[in-house]
């Protein structure tokens, strides 16, 4: 068998860690892995030389676009900037790589230039949380979802930010390789094999009214979260908003996107979030303070989070600042 072909696409201004990472995957010899048709890695550009990356050093490339043409994996580990066009010469060469079979992959904002080649049209795709909102309003074809690490959707692949393109990297070894070869690349790599959950558990999460506070429904939203620690009604909530029910509905989905419920559940658990992290209360102690019940709670957390309560706090756990040696805390005045 011979080796996969893969081909990495490098810019002025990218990101190293998503670099590095294609390169530990796929650039690494691994003899002793003792599998047929390990990795061939090449890194290629529009204009092959050096490219200063981020972190002010340079990376050299020595090939064009036109290696594109011979590889079976595409991977595009970002682009030089979301809210400008991708070069036409990169699209063009991206749409003829899938056109011949290639599998394409992205990472992080790498989706903004596959979305860009049509290459996601009538797809779900994922991206670094902080830019999915954009990718969705300039891609409207394409459904964003913000809340997973990598979709696998056969010969197009998308990766979250940073290191999710970890968790996608480790997931094409398994599907080529299969599940014990990808976890000893791990071990080697000195990471998980598969994470658990999703990238909304890392997102921020701010619990905050979307309406101005002098606007019927910003009104209506200002009391929910207010009053997050009890039951509340949509009939309560409309008559916040001086409306009636029905007027109520409909324009607080035409202002939020979503249906009152659905909303008030978020921004209960994003409030339980942050006593999560920030607090020593149980699960049930906290479900109380955000109005729900501990099954309730569990349920909708795993649902929006991606994981548990108990697993994100374990993660965002916030410790105390250490004492100084005299017993005080220790206080730095910037």
């Amino acid at each position: 068998m011979g080796h996969h072909r893969i081909a990495c696409l490098a810019f002025d201004g990218m990101a190293p860690f998503e670099l590095a990472t294609v390169a530990e995957v796929f650039a690494v010899p691994r003899p002793e892995l003792d599998v047929d048709g390990w990795y061939r890695f090449e890194l290629c550009a529009e204009r092959p030389g050096p490219h200063r990356v981020v972190g002010g050093f340079d990376i050299v490339v020595h090939h064009g676009l036109d290696r594109l043409r011979f590889a079976d994996t595409v991977i595009v580990p970002g682009v030089p900037d979301v809210r400008r066009d991708v070069s036409p010469a990169v699209l063009d060469a991206l749409r003829a790589s899938y056109a011949r079979g290639a599998r394409v992959v992205s990472i992080c904002s790498g989706a903004f230039a596959l979305a860009a080649a049509g290459l996601l049209d009538g797809r779900e795709a994922t991206t670094h949380w902080r830019h999915a909102g954009l990718l969705q309003t300039r891609h409207p074809q394409v459904t964003v979802n913000a809340s997973v690490l990598y979709i696998d959707d056969g010969s197009i692949i998308t990766a979250a930010g940073t290191a999710a393109g970890i968790d996608a990297c480790l997931h094409l070894v398994r599907k080529d390789h299969g599940s014990a070869v990808a976890a000893r690349v791990a071990r080697r790599m000195v990471v998980a094999a598969h994470r658990e959950g999703g990238q909304a558990q890392f997102a921020e999460h701010p619990v905050v009214a979307d309406a101005p506070a002098d606007d019927p429904i910003g009104s209506a939203m200002s009391h929910a979260l207010d009053n997050l620690h009890r039951r509340l009604a949509v009939g309560e909530l409309a008559e916040v908003a001086h409306l009636s029910v029905r007027q109520f509905e409909r324009r607080f989905v035409d202002t939020t996107g979503l249906p009152p419920g659905r909303w008030l559940t978020e921004q209960r658990i994003r409030a339980g979030a942050v006593l999560l992290a920030s607090a020593d209360h149980p699960v049930d102690v906290i479900a109380g303070r955000v109005g729900l019940t501990v099954a309730g709670f569990r349920h909708h957390f795993r649902r929006t989070m991606g994981v548990s309560p108990s697993a994100y706090r374990r993660q965002f756990r916030q410790a105390p600042d250490p004492p100084s040696a005299s017993g005080c805390s220790m206080t730095t005045e910037a």
